[in-house]
């Protein structure tokens, strides 16, 4: 069974307050329980990279002993509210042997002749990973509502079947980290126009995302519904301020660390006689002749 985790200072900070939730009451650009700027924030995050990888490769080695622990982040936002720079500076830390990254998209044909979770529950972490949703099941009831994709009764009967599932994801031994990106229409609309003035970002610019734009108040209806109805022990929702770059991939980077310290994770005791396995090592003479080190 899940069990409630405790919170660090930055958790806390962080953590969707109880409650009838209202986006605009967080701010966008503040920088809660991390002092200092852009250089020192950039420099802390390098700092934290070894410790991450070290915690997360126990992890993966105890997943390959058997341990059933995963942990899975969740990364939600608006347009240009950095899911990609957190895959790239955050979760680019770790190794890549041991993550398991998805990137969801709209459906297909065959997936949307399934129940909206089919295509989730297909590609949920293994047992020792990092798993990370870029986008997720709450697409299902973000744009499903504010595009009406679906009848209203659905929409609603949706916010239980998420909950349910990230519950059995929890007794499983799934670590659940939300992290919606926070950020302003202001700089959304910068990060937009930047993209148009880079050819190297040409790429990123979707004419839909003007579109989008124009539902703001909607989307943000959305999301806080969503927030509200699926925050919980097992699953809790951090609010993250992303409109400084550097401290969105800081403050992710130390949930990430925070959530592994606390699986209380070391390497795996060996399963195998180490003394009689170094004895038959010393005793092989397979390529004793070459006078090669390896």
């Amino acid at each position: 069974m899940s069990e409630q985790r405790s919170e660090t200072r930055l958790a806390r900070a962080l953590r969707l307050e109880p409650g009838a939730v209202r986006l605009a009451a967080y701010a966008t650009d503040s920088t809660p329980a991390i002092k200092g700027g852009r250089e020192e924030g950039q420099k802390r995050l390098a700092d934290l990279g070894p410790g991450l990888l070290d915690l997360q490769s126990k992890l993966f080695a105890q997943g390959r002993a058997g341990d059933r622990r995963r942990l899975l982040l969740v990364l939600q936002g608006m347009d240009t509210s950095g899911k990609g720079g957190v895959l790239v500076h955050t979760v680019g830390l770790m190794d890549p042997q041991g993550l398991k990254i998805t990137s969801f998209k709209a459906p297909t044909e065959e997936e949307r002749q399934h129940d909206f979770l089919w295509r989730i529950e297909k590609v949920v972490p293994g047992a020792g990973y990092v798993g990370v949703f870029d986008r997720s099941h709450y697409e299902d009831v973000l744009i499903g509502r504010v595009r009406q994709l679906a009848p209203a009764e659905e929409i609603e009967r949706r916010y239980g079947a998420i909950n349910a599932f990230e519950k059995r994801l929890a007794d499983d031994g799934t670590v659940i980290l939300k992290c919606m990106l926070h950020i302003s229409p202001q700089e959304q609309k910068r990060r937009l126009l930047a993209r148009l003035e880079d050819p190297t970002k040409y790429w990123k610019y979707n004419p839909g995302d003007v579109d989008e734009r124009q539902l703001w108040s909607q989307y943000a209806e959305a999301y806080e519904i969503a927030l509200e109805r699926t925050d919980t022990e097992h699953a809790p929702w951090f609010v993250v301020p992303s409109d400084k770059k550097w401290y969105r991939n800081l403050a992710i980077a130390k949930l990430l660390h925070e959530a592994l310290e606390e699986m209380d994770l070391d390497w795996p005791e060996a399963d195998f006689d180490i003394e009689a396995e170094k004895r038959r090592l010393a005793a092989d003479t397979i390529g004793a002749s070459d006078g090669q080190d390896s």
